[in-house]
């Protein structure tokens, strides 16, 4: 990407007003723009990967500071447009999903169709609009499909702040929605970043079932939910699994808890609507597809990259935690006889929670995470939700 020498009549700051006009023209619940210096995350950034915090993530560390460097990953880049969209579903039950053991919870941004495609397709929209009104632009999209920090970029373009959970914050949407960037080769004028309006609010620090965040705005992905459901690929370590609960994909109990996404607006995007077979689904249905089931039904869905091994292996644990019963039981030996080594471990620990539950020996800890985490949740949703 050469950076563009533009005509002397080309009006910036016009041109910034149409971008975020377009923006929304094309779904995107807000626009900001900034510059690509994130210099002073560098030092947090090396020392988070210092820690292993990114566990078996290693693409988080493949590229160095480059993540931190728009213009090292895109030559000629001096501003990023970041844009927001709201993902929040029409009908998510949060409660009662998470408060029946026997059904499944999914991170409410994994149950409609993946974001990826739908995002990217719309920047690369609002780019080629820009280029038909500015023809020497640049640019080049991404939608958490590089080494960017998005979250900085777009703390920093003023889509909101960082909360202390990590992710970003919005007073009008909280933290139901997906972020992604245009990188461009124009020197756009930049908005000014909001102000951190968490406070002395550590309500997701403390209704965390793992422990994750280990001091404000500092994830330790090993511990992580989302992480151990998600990107981990190996055995979930046995400290963690009881804690799971009923989390089959992802965890959303930092937001839940978070005071501000009581503003959260549900969204009008149709791909983001729960899709039918994850509506109250119960954990012993989602057990007993076949793989082919599983790519069939998770078609055009995040859920799909995990794979069918990882979501046997995650669906196992779910069954230990769930309520006792002779049919969880009976099915949880029958799959064995055809898991994988991995799988095999993970339904051995679900049989032997489900006969101590059968015994009286049941998970108190677990349960006083649940339980928490319920009582918190009707504060903090939308009234729609």
């Amino acid at each position: 990407m050469n950076e563009a020498s533009e005509r002397p009549t080309l009006d910036y700051l016009d041109l910034t007003e149409k971008i975020k006009r377009w923006g929304k023209e094309l779904g995107f619940n807000q626009v900001g723009i900034c510059d690509i210096d994130l210099s002073i995350h560098e030092d947090r950034l090396t020392q988070w990967l210092d820690n292993q915090y990114h566990g078996e993530m290693d693409y988080m560390a493949r590229h160095g500071m480059k993540r931190a460097r728009p213009g090292e990953l895109e030559p000629g880049t001096v501003r990023v447009i970041s844009a927001r969209m709201d993902y929040l579903p029409e009908d998510a039950h949060f409660a009662r999903t998470l408060e029946d053991p026997d059904l499944a919870y999914i991170s409410r941004y994994a149950l409609g169709r993946d974001y990826h495609k739908l995002i990217r397709k719309r920047l690369k929209k609002l780019g080629d609009r820009i280029k038909a009104y500015c023809e020497l632009l640049q640019f080049r999209p991404f939608v958490d499909s590089a080494p960017v920090l998005e979250r900085p970029l777009a703390d920093k373009a003023g889509l909101g702040w960082t909360g202390k959970h990590s992710l970003l914050l919005n007073e009008e949407a909280g933290s139901w929605f997906f972020l992604g960037e245009l990188l461009v080769n124009i020197p756009l004028p930049v908005d000014a970043p909001v102000s951190d309006q968490c406070g002395t609010c550590t309500s997701c620090l403390k209704i965390c079932p793992t422990q994750a965040i280990v001091e404000p705005y500092v994830v330790d992905s090993r511990r992580c939910i989302s992480y151990l459901t998600i990107e981990l690929k190996s055995a979930i370590p046995d400290e963690f699994r009881s804690l799971i609960g009923n989390r089959i994909y992802g965890c959303d109990d930092c937001q839940l808890v978070c005071p501000w996404n009581r503003y959260a607006k549900l969204s009008v995007e149709k791909d983001f609507s729960i899709r039918e077979q994850f509506k109250s689904a119960e954990l012993t249905t989602l057990f007993q597809w076949s793989e082919e089931e599983f790519l069939t039904f998770t078609e055009g869905s995040a859920i799909r990259r995990i794979g069918y091994q990882q979501w046997q292996r995650n669906i196992a644990v779910a069954l230990g935690n769930s309520n006792y019963s002779d049919e969880i039981v009976s099915l949880l030996k029958q799959k064995r006889e055809a898991s994988s080594i991995m799988v095999t471990e993970h339904i051995d620990w679900a049989i032997s929670e489900q006969l101590n539950k059968r015994d009286g020996l049941t998970n108190i800890e677990q349960q006083k995470v649940t339980d928490k985490l319920v009582r918190a949740i009707d504060i903090s949703l939308p009234r729609d939700a």
